[in-house]
């Protein structure tokens, strides 16, 4: 279907939502930063949506969510805005997780994050990752066929994020059943209805009281007495939130990095082959699987003051839009953009999980995930492909993905192999 991409306003338009590439490379051409639709600026560059990440006084976290909806309630005038900013942060999705703070309250809310994903923390947990993967093979791996979204990278990344939280492992049952896919940035229109398991606060606010009424020495109590940078104690409600942001957001992207790298597996038998051979190259691969489809489609931020971005002029109160997938795949920094490329030497320089302040704390956490994955996949199932009932025949694919603007997320991945062993 030809599409008029000078008619598409990009925040509604369904027909590039399984393929947003042909439209990315169009805004690209007309120059790496696009005024859009609702007072947006459209950023494909890849130095640009660098240069817009590192830089924390012209351009606010506020709307790091949503983007433009639902956006200041008030006519932004002037060219600094910041009083507006404070004043309506309530307005914004999620403007009590650290996700959409701005210094200096982000710094202090993420050096908890980072104290709950340390390398350490993984090494502890990794003999659980490879149990859990072989787990959630065995529900399937005898049929030689499975869906792969729902049958493995949902519950893998579910527990997985639950287990390094420190959640008992009886209790990953609940976990697992209650959760719920987001609805955010939905091109309908919809409103974001969360990204929790059901009574997930609640359940957070549950272990953390009981964790600091009495310390058992488990990952819980370290996160119940966990402490600013100036010795303070955060309050029960900062804790749960970032307990629980950390579980919707470490579960959320991570499903579609598993199912990108093991769909990209079964459409090319020569890539199946290089990595079984040489599983050395697994690390590279999960790279290229991150910045060819990176999760997050869109990265917003809310321009403070009035500026310039790359010759182009945005004034305060610019929903500023950083289209991952657009920039990771920019010429001028990726040879041959398009292609995967086992060996490029550059490709851990994608912007899947940002940059700056706000880089994402859980990036080691999923390379793990899809690391150990991987590995389990490529020793249980041979001759992996697509299922051609479900998506039709090599050349004419038809895959589904959520209707939202905001994240890059395959609906189903219907798979064929056989088993080994």
């Amino acid at each position: 279907m030809s599409v008029d991409f000078e008619a598409v306003d990009y925040f509604t338009e369904p027909s590039i939502v399984d393929d947003p590439y042909p439209y990315f490379e169009w805004l690209r051409g007309d120059c790496p930063v696009h005024h859009g639709t609702r007072n947006s600026a459209l950023v494909t560059g890849y130095d640009e949506a660098i240069a817009v990440m590192r830089d924390n006084d012209a351009y606010s976290r506020i709307n790091t969510v949503g983007g433009p909806v639902p956006g200041l309630p008030v006519e932004a005038e002037g060219d600094d805005i910041s009083h507006l900013i404070e004043e309506y942060r309530d307005v914004f999705l999620m403007s009590d997780h650290v996700i959409t703070q701005d210094p200096p309250d982000h710094a202090r809310h993420r050096h908890l994050l980072t104290r709950l994903l340390t390398p350490r923390r993984l090494q502890d947990n990794e003999e659980f990752f490879w149990r859990l993967a072989d787990r959630e093979i065995d529900s399937f791996v005898e049929q030689g066929r499975c869906e792969f979204v729902k049958g493995y990278a949902e519950p893998y990344a579910t527990l997985t994020i639950t287990n390094i939280l420190g959640v008992p492992e009886s209790d990953h049952p609940k976990f697992r059943d209650a959760f719920e896919t987001p609805v955010l940035g939905n091109i309908d229109g919809s409103k974001y209805t969360g990204g929790h398991a059901k009574n997930l606060e609640k359940w957070f606010a549950e272990y953390i009281e009981d964790r600091r009424r009495e310390p058992t020495g488990d990952t819980l109590t370290k996160i119940a007495l966990a402490t600013f940078p100036d010795g303070s104690t955060p309050d029960l409600e900062e804790v749960v939130s970032l307990s629980s942001f950390l579980f919707a957001a470490g579960r959320g992207t991570t499903v579609h990095l598993l199912a990108a790298s093991v769909q990209f597996l079964a459409e090319d038998p020569a890539l199946q082959r290089a990595l079984r051979e040489d599983r050395s190259k697994i690390a590279n691969y999960v790279e290229e699987c991150l910045r060819l489809e990176s999760a997050i489609k869109a990265n917003f931020r809310l321009t403070r003051k009035s500026t310039e971005l790359a010759g182009v002029g945005m004034k305060a109160g610019t929903t500023v839009s950083m289209l991952l997938g657009a920039c990771n795949r920019d010429p001028r920094h990726f040879e041959n953009p398009n292609e995967l490329d086992l060996d490029r030497p550059n490709a851990r320089e994608h912007i899947a999980f940002g940059r700056g302040i706000g880089a994402c704390p859980g990036g080691s956490l999923a390379r793990a995930e899809a690391r150990v994955s991987l590995n389990r996949v490529l020793d249980r199932m041979a001759d992996i492909r697509i299922s051609e009932e479900h998506h039709g025949p090599p050349g004419d694919r038809h895959y589904r993905y959520d209707p939202t603007y905001a994240l890059r997320r395959i609906s189903e991945l219907h798979l064929e192999f056989t088993p080994i062993g």
